[in-house]
C-alpha cells in the first residue's frame, strides 16, 4: 500500500516513456514521507478506445488507493505535488488529475497481515 493506478492515453507512451511515468510517481510519493520505503506501487493501464469530452485529446488520471487515516491536507498536497511533477513532463496533455481514495483498514488484508512473510 499505496497503489497508484495511471490510466493514460495510448498516444502517452509517444509523448513520455512508461518507465519515466512510473518513476516521476513513485519518486513524488515516496519524496512526500507518508509511506514506508518500498511499500509504493505504481502501474500504468494504456487506452486505445476513449474519449476526453468529445475528443481523442491525450490524458492521464491517476486513481490513488491509500489506507484510510491521512489528513485531506496530507492528500492534497500529495496530489497537487504528483500533478506538479506530471506537468513539465507532459507539457501538452491538457487532462492531467488525479484523484486520492481512502481504503477503509477494517476491509483490507494482505499476505502480511495475514501472518505470512513477503
Amino acid at each position: 500500500m499505496p497503489h497508484f493506478i495511471a490510466d493514460c492515453s495510448a498516444n502517452i507512451r509517444s509523448i513520455l516513456a512508461p518507465d519515466r511515468l512510473v518513476e516521476a510517481i513513485h519518486d513524488t510519493a515516496d519524496a512526500s514521507g507518508l509511506f514506508e520505503p518500498g511499500d509504493i506501487k505504481v502501474r500504468c493501464h494504456f487506452c486505445d478506445e476513449f474519449t476526453v469530452g468529445g475528443t481523442t485529446d491525450d490524458f492521464v488520471h491517476i486513481i490513488a488507493y491509500l489506507l484510510s487515516g491521512r489528513s485531506a491536507t496530507a492528500k492534497l498536497h500529495l496530489a497537487k505535488s504528483i500533478i506538479a511533477r506530471l506537468m513539465p513532463l507532459l507539457p501538452t496533455v491538457n487532462t492531467l488529475s488525479i484523484d486520492i481514495r481512502d481504503i477503509e483498514r477494517e476491509g483490507y488484508a494482505n499476505r502480511h497481515s495475514m501472518g505470512v512473510g513477503n
